[in-house]
């Protein structure tokens, strides 16, 4: 009783302090003045993040083994990596560009997980024989930091792709301007001075503007970059783990599971993400764009199987509830 309380109020109080973190963010979008809201919206985050974290030591207490073994265990540990990964620039003093990807995708994860869909799983159970293992704790843990920290460097990979089309058709309308500037000059002189004037201005303008963008492209893609770098190595330490402790559990290092062919594939694309960017040719847009791809597969690999509950990984899957 005293747990199913706690784990209530834990977890009420970890979705409205990210709710309220959201929001304040809306806010700070159109005002950019409220310095303080801004550090209020990462004390906020802080404190979902100690919320979450006693939420996992109460079932870790309760159950007497690492809350990981079903999809809301995994969603709340998922939202509790997704708050480690916001709160890393913060205190490192850096500008936070992941404020505006961890905050929601906080929200999401929190709020998928605490909604009416799995309600039963919420409810405590006896392991299956083959998740008491010491490897638990190491295979699906390392699986999930090397998700939440993929998710994130992939968004920053399409906010990157987002911000350079965006520059793209900038500097066409430029172009436009200029072309326009030259066929204005038949009409009369002054009606070319006139034009001229307004096109450097606007050139002006728009070089001013494109170095901050510049600034900002060069900052997301080295962001992202060093977040894929360990969510790629945290999903390695996962894969391995996992082909040990299946070799235990089954008497076979890989079987060729959904799980395991899905995870397989996403490695493999941020495997060729990390060729593209040793390729001078071939990093900045095109890396964003297999980053990008790696995001909707790593969603495959996490939900295909839970959603599909086949295979020697279904123990996470979930039947949807619809109450009528």
């Amino acid at each position: 009783m005293i747990f199913s309380t706690l784990e209530h109020i834990l977890t009420h109080i970890s979705f409205s302090v990210v709710s309220l973190v959201i929001t304040i963010h809306l806010i700070t979008l159109v005002v950019d003045e409220f310095v303080e809201l801004y550090d209020s919206s990462e004390k906020g985050m802080i404190t979902t993040f100690f919320c979450i974290t006693g939420l996992l030591i109460t079932r870790w207490i309760f159950l007497r083994h690492f809350p990981l073994s079903d999809l809301y265990e995994s969603l709340i540990f998922l939202s509790w990596a997704f708050s480690i990964i916001h709160m890393v620039p913060y205190f490192k003093k850096h500008k936070n560009y992941l404020s505006a990807i961890t905050a929601p995708s906080t929200f999401f994860t929190q709020g998928f997980a605490t909604s009416g869909l799995l309600t039963n799983t919420h409810q405590s159970k006896i392991l299956v024989p083959a998740l008491q293992s010491q490897w638990l704790m190491m295979h699906v843990s390392m699986m999930i930091l090397g998700y939440a920290a993929l998710l994130c460097g992939s968004l920053l990979s399409v906010a990157f792709i987002v911000i350079a089309f965006r520059k793209i058709i900038r500097i066409v309308d430029v172009d436009k301007s200029k072309n326009l500037l030259k066929n204005s000059f038949s009409f009369s002189e002054i009606q070319y001075m006139t034009e001229r004037k307004n096109v450097l201005r606007n050139i002006s303008f728009l070089s001013f503007r494109n170095y901050y963008m510049f600034q900002l492209i060069q900052q997301l893609d080295d962001w992202g970059s060093r977040i894929i770098s360990i969510g790629f190595l945290f999903l390695t330490i996962g894969i391995l783990s996992g082909a040990v402790w299946a070799n235990e559990a089954w008497g076979s290092y890989w079987n060729w599971d959904p799980k395991e062919t899905w995870a397989f594939i996403t490695w493999t694309i941020f495997a060729i993400y990390f060729h593209t960017r040793t390729n001078k040719n071939l990093e900045g847009l095109n890396s964003a764009i297999v980053a990008s791809i790696g995001f909707l597969l790593i969603w495959i690999c996490y939900f295909g199987v839970n959603l599909l509950g086949i295979g020697l990984h279904s123990y996470g899957s979930f039947t949807l509830t619809i109450n009528i």
